[in-house]
């Protein structure tokens, strides 16, 4: 596990001066020695640098998931496993249409879904029947992976996979050795069949096997397969060289350090290190000084933030009116890359096997707006490399005293990420004013504030860890997107109708007959959202019409945005009764009135 580090000998003579750091680095991890103080921890923090993979995809910037497979035909977005491998049949399925659109509007990357949480796989695989290779789409000799792996060599895109540990279609699945291995097995062919992958990504889902028992992963196992396929691929959010930023919602933090004690719950030790810091993916600290004072060890383990273009990781055609507004998605570009992390945004191909026009009409709105606010630096002295103590100030002339309302700070993260606190001055007639200030840099700070019209900008260094070395700065005017996002209402219904008759299961009096075309669900924040469920109609609270039979709330835990259900047909009713079932990971959810709203369009 920690063959990566460069290991401190000498320590006593190490830590004597704060010298002697100037060439001395710790690659991706570092122990601390015993009996050292705060403020020579915080100094080795400064110097724990990024191994090259890391490096490389932190330089990425924006990569694509594609969730796309059987869920894809089946219109959910967690299948059971049971699905027939023949509903799998994408009528116009093209990779190189997918790609080179992503190519085109400034991805770098590719992840794809080799394997979800129903166990179908992209690929042919030897492993299970629950694949391409027993569907009638390409005669059974498809190959989804292999045709999206070429694209990507054709147009000059990173291709990583992301291969789904639970698995609700194997039989072996609770039965943990003999899953385990099936999952390397999985792993293997499709680290060894397809040339070079740059990242394997991860998720922690986890249930129970038909045997009832929970599964456990040997993640060290998998670590071992891919350190020796696949050296040069990164291991994502379960993996330990690139971390979840702890939300759905294409958000990162306003101090992000890619230096932390966090590290996957893969064995007991790091489980009960992360549970002594009271540290997890979530956490709002992750690289204080006083977090650092009571580690034992650090790791670059930088952040990656992942978001749909639509409300649901898979496709579905009623989302077709949802997907993104420019004005969200060039929030959600300020609010990631813009806070120390990469962007990793789910464009789902729909059933015909393409990237949907709407999506791609949007994708080509965001680069085409990204080129324009940053292919302009109103900087005139845009060459430089900054090596700046605590305190130290910068002046920076604006061309043609020029409108700004956005500044990019970069530091040269090969030196490590040193930078806690900073601001950003305007020359207004002679007198400066603050603009901006900020804590954290790390690769890439962007920062806005209000329409300036200046002839300077100075840059000072308020905190740091050890010498800042700034390796870029960059002063733009980001226009308005000229887009008012409309707000989708949660319900066709006025609230005031609502008389409960029952809140388990939920039982309501509309008050009149309406005509309703589906439902919606807004869920509660920090709550377990997932959830089956059942929806019924009646007009005399007597006879009941189920309309939907054990519906399934599945990804909304981390990412709690409005649900849109829509029906078959439209359903006269006067009473609806929305009943839970069982939580998935146990227990009961309680679903509240005011969380529902009708549809009738």
């Amino acid at each position: 596990m920690r063959k990566f580090f460069l290991f401190i000998f000498f320590a006593g003579l190490l830590f004597t001066s704060c010298s002697q750091y100037k060439n001395t680095s710790f690659t991706k991890i570092v122990d601390f020695p015993e009996n050292i103080s705060e403020e020579e921890k915080v100094k080795i923090a400064a110097h724990v640098v990024p191994k090259a993979q890391q490096y490389t995809w932190q330089q990425m910037e924006l990569t694509a998931f594609i969730h796309f497979g059987m869920n894809t035909f089946t219109n959910r977005e967690w299948g059971e496993g049971t699905e027939d491998p023949n509903l799998f049949n994408p009528t116009d399925f093209n990779a190189e249409q997918w790609i080179s659109n992503l190519k085109e509007t400034g991805f770098k990357m590719v992840i794809l879904t080799a394997k979800h949480h129903d166990g179908f796989c992209l690929w042919p695989t030897k492993t299970t029947n629950h694949s391409v290779a027993f569907s009638t789409w390409r005669e059974g000799k498809g190959d989804v992976v292999r045709e999206v792996k070429n694209a990507c060599d054709k147009f000059d895109v990173k291709f990583g996979v992301y291969l789904s540990p639970w698995d609700r279609n194997a039989p072996s699945y609770g039965d943990s050795p003999v899953y385990n291995q099936m999952f390397i097995d999985q792993l293997t062919e499709l680290l060894s069949n397809y040339g070079e992958i740059h990242e394997i990504w991860f998720d922690g889902a986890n249930g129970e096997g038909p045997n009832g028992k929970r599964q456990e992963y040997d993640w060290e196992s998998f670590y071992n397969v891919i350190d020796s396929l696949q050296p040069k691929a990164v291991k994502a959010i379960m993996g330990n060289d690139i971390r979840w930023v702890g939300n759905e919602k294409g958000l990162g933090r306003e101090t992000e350090w890619s230096v932390t004690p966090l590290n996957p719950d893969i064995n007991e030790n790091i489980i009960n290190e992360n549970n002594r810091l009271e540290l997890k993916p979530t956490s709002d600290d992750l690289g204080s000084r006083t977090l650092i004072s009571k580690a034992n060890t650090l790791y670059w383990y930088p952040s990656e933030v992942d978001v749909s273009i639509r409300p649901g990781w898979f496709y579905h055609p009623d989302q077709d009116g949802q997907v993104k507004s420019l004005r969200e998605l060039v929030n959600i570009y300020f609010k990631s890359v813009g806070m120390n992390s990469v962007l990793l945004l789910n464009i789902p191909p729909d059933t015909r096997g393409l990237i949907n026009e709407t999506d791609i009409l949007r994708l080509k709105e965001f680069s085409s707006y990204l080129k324009t606010v940053f292919e302009d630096n109103k900087l005139s002295n845009t060459s430089v490399y900054w090596k700046a103590n605590i305190g130290d100030s910068k002046e920076f002339d604006i061309k043609k005293t020029d409108t700004i309302n956005t500044i990019m700070l970069q530091e040269d993260i090969q030196k490590g990420q040193r930078v806690e606190n900073f601001k950003v001055e305007g020359l207004f007639d002679n007198e400066w004013k603050i603009l901006t200030e900020g804590t954290t840099i790390g690769y890439k700070r962007l920062l806005q504030f209000e329409d300036a019209v200046i002839s300077k900008i100075r840059v000072t260094i308020i905190n740091s860890r050890d010498k800042a070395n700034i390796k870029n700065i960059g002063a733009f005017y980001a226009p308005p997107t000229e887009e008012i996002t409309k707000k989708e209402s949660l319900s066709d219904v006025g609230f005031d109708w609502a008389e409960v008759l029952l809140n388990e299961p939920l039982t309501v009096n509309i008050g009149k007959e309406y005509e309703i075309s589906g439902f919606t669900y807004n869920p509660p924040i920090n709550e377990e959202n997932a959830f089956i469920y059942n929806f019924y109609v009646s007009n005399d609270n007597i006879n009941w019409t189920k309309i939907i039979s054990n519906g399934e709330f599945s990804n909304i835990e981390n990412n709690p945005i409005p649900q849109f259900v829509r029906f078959d047909k439209k359903y006269k009713t006067k009473y609806f009764k929305f009943e839970t079932i069982r939580g998935t990971k146990g227990g009961k959810p309680v679903v509240k009135s005011n969380q529902i709203g009708l549809l009738t369009k």
